[in-house]
């Protein structure tokens, strides 16, 4: 007995044929309105009025046919898209500034914005800003994880890019550039610490890599408010382990310390917890200082004495991005946040 195979419109066997992608043009005789009109409500346009009931028509058109606009096509056409790329993160990203990212792409969404984060890892300044400009983006915001130069600067606007801005430690040149003071972070737990009677003050390096950006000018400005008073800092290299912590931990009597900065407050919490299992008093013994004000810190006993960080808010900085795009920001320069003040409890 014989059996029929069925083929496909383009008669090649066993291939299941490929569905018509829907088009602009289907959108429209479904509608009955002009491919204009239908790329004028789907790309919000408000320059030209067009009815509710038109726009709603569209919209059920669309989704009817399963069409969604081609970004690149618009982009192509309007010389840039909607898309704000972020550089993707490559260290470990506490609670604190997880946040602070989530509020930022919400914020740049409720602008119309697209946000896209590109992984970055092993690109130097200029062939990630090629990388970056070949998706035409905007904005490019970047959060410290590639150094954005002047001559990556160049490249992104030759590109078309509208604005660039930077948030990290230092300010970036041609850029709008948000500066986190670090070594403040630092410096005002040390001088807590300090004005707490404490002289020698161990301060916690992490050893998970990329975070020395941060570490580093932190212990800078426990060392700076030491020096002027006196006292001693210690750097203690720590990784986020129970084993590493619990190492330190039983190293603790040689050390002759009696406060520690814990760099933020999941390694101060790591640390807390390893020193009371050796058997050292918090506070007694060992004063204990974290930074990011968690909530998990003000639940364990004793409660974590921290200093607490006011970062830009996402709904600013989108504000800011908005601003650089459509040309109403202030011209590219540095500006300093990250204000930090000590939240004393009992750890401390």
């Amino acid at each position: 007995m014989s059996q029929s195979i069925e083929q496909p419109a383009d008669g090649t066997p066993g291939r299941t044929p490929a569905r018509a992608v829907p088009t602009s043009a289907d959108v429209a005789r479904l509608a009955g309105v002009s491919r204009a009109t239908v790329s004028y409500v789907l790309n919000n346009t408000s320059a030209v009025r067009i009815s509710e009931p038109t726009r709603k028509r569209v919209r059920e058109a669309a989704q009817e046919l399963g069409y969604v606009p081609h970004a690149a096509a618009r982009s192509l056409r309007a010389g840039h898209s909607r898309m704000v790329l972020l550089p993707a993160a490559h260290v470990p990203v506490g609670p604190l500034y997880s946040r602070f990212l989530n509020d930022l792409q919400w914020a740049l969404r409720r602008l119309d914005y697209t946000v896209v984060q590109y992984g970055s890892i092993g690109l130097d300044p200029e062939d990630a800003a090629r990388a970056w400009a070949e998706l035409r983006p905007v904005a490019v915001v970047s959060t410290g994880e590639v150094e954005v130069t002047p001559a990556a600067v160049d490249i992104l606007k030759r590109s078309g890019v509208k604005a660039v801005i930077s948030v990290g430690t230092r300010p970036s040149e041609g850029t709008h550039s948000l500066v986190l003071d670090q070594p403040r972070v630092g410096r005002v737990a040390a001088e807590h610490l300090i004005a707490t009677g404490r002289r020698r003050i161990g301060v916690v390096v992490p050893e998970e890599p990329g975070l020395e950006m941060f570490s580093g000018p932190r212990l800078e400005g426990a060392r700076t408010a030491a020096g002027a008073a006196g006292a001693t800092v210690v750097p203690l290299p720590l990784a986020y382990t129970e084993e590493s912590a619990g190492e330190l931990a039983a190293r603790w009597p040689e050390l002759g310390l009696d406060a520690v900065f814990g760099y933020n407050d999941e390694y101060a919490m790591l640390l807390m917890r390893a020193l009371q299992d050796a058997g050292v008093d918090v506070p007694g013994a060992t004063a204990v200082v974290g930074a990011d004000d968690l909530l998990l810190g003000r639940l364990l006993r004793p409660r974590l004495s921290t200093v607490r960080i006011d970062m830009v808010l996402g709904g600013e900085l989108a504000a800011l991005v908005d601003g650089a795009v459509n040309g109403t920001a202030d011209p590219a320069g540095g500006r300093s946040l990250l204000d930090s003040r000590v939240i004393r409890r009992e750890s401390s």
